[in-house]
C-alpha cells in the first residue's frame, strides 16, 4: 500500500465567517481583544488575560465565556490542573459574511461599526507600539518593516480584486511553512478604502 502523498500547499487557515447572530456574540470591545490575545499569544487563562489587558479575572471569565456560546474560544484539555480552565481561540481569523454590510438591521450596523472600530484601534496600537520600540530591534529588522500608503484610482471592482492579490501574497509566505524557530510573528495591515469626495459613488 502505496503511503497518502502529502498535499503541495497546507490547508489555509481556519477562517470564521460572520453571520448577523456570531457578530452580535462578538462585538464587544473586551471580547475582541480577548480573540485577538489568544491568536496571537496562544492559550492562556483568564486571570492572565485579565492581568495582560488590564481587566478584572470577573470580566475576562465571563466575556471568554460568551465567546464559547458563539463558538470563538474552546477550553484547551492540554493544559491546566485542577480547576485551572484554560481558553484557546477556535479560529485563525475571521471575515464578515456577504450581508452584513448591507444588513438594514440596526442592531447589525452597530455591530459592525464596534467591530470595524475596534479593529482599527488594535491597528493603530500595534502600530504605535512598533514605532515606539524599532530603536529596540537590529537594524535589519528596522530596514525592513514598511509604513507605506499609496493613492490611487480605481472601481471598484479593481479594489476589490486587488485586495484578493494581496492577500494571495500574504497567504503564500504562510503557505511556504514556519520560518526560523526564532523568527518573530510579523503583524501585516492591509488597508484600503476610497476617499470621501475623490470622486463620485457609483
Amino acid at each position: 500500500m502505496k503511503p497518502t502523498e502529502a498535499p503541495p500547499h497546507p490547508p489555509k487557515p481556519r477562517e470564521r465567517t460572520l453571520d448577523a447572530r456570531s457578530l452580535r456574540g462578538l462585538a464587544h470591545p473586551l471580547r475582541i481583544r480577548l480573540m485577538t490575545t489568544l491568536r496571537h499569544e496562544g492559550p492562556a487563562t483568564a486571570s492572565q488575560l485579565a492581568e495582560r489587558l488590564g481587566e478584572s479575572s470577573g470580566a475576562t471569565s465571563y466575556h471568554l465565556r460568551q465567546l464559547a456560546v458563539y463558538g470563538f474560544v474552546e477550553d484547551d484539555p492540554t493544559r491546566g490542573k485542577g480547576r485551572e480552565r484554560w481558553w484557546k481561540a477556535s479560529d485563525e481569523g475571521t471575515r464578515f459574511g456577504p450581508d452584513l454590510h448591507t444588513d438594514t438591521d440596526p442592531a447589525v450596523r452597530g455591530a459592525v461599526d464596534l467591530m470595524l472600530h475596534e479593529v482599527a484601534s488594535i491597528h493603530t496600537q500595534e502600530l504605535a507600539t512598533w514605532l515606539g520600540t524599532a530603536s529596540d530591534w537590529p537594524r535589519k529588522w528596522s530596514s525592513s518593516a514598511d509604513l507605506s500608503d499609496f493613492t490611487l484610482r480605481l472601481t471598484s471592482e479593481q479594489l476589490y480584486e486587488m485586495n484578493e492579490k494581496l492577500h494571495e501574497v500574504v497567504e503564500s509566505y504562510r503557505s511556504a511553512g514556519p520560518g526560523e524557530a526564532d523568527a518573530p510573528q510579523v503583524r501585516v495591515h492591509l488597508h484600503s478604502f476610497p476617499r470621501t469626495g475623490s470622486t463620485g459613488r457609483s
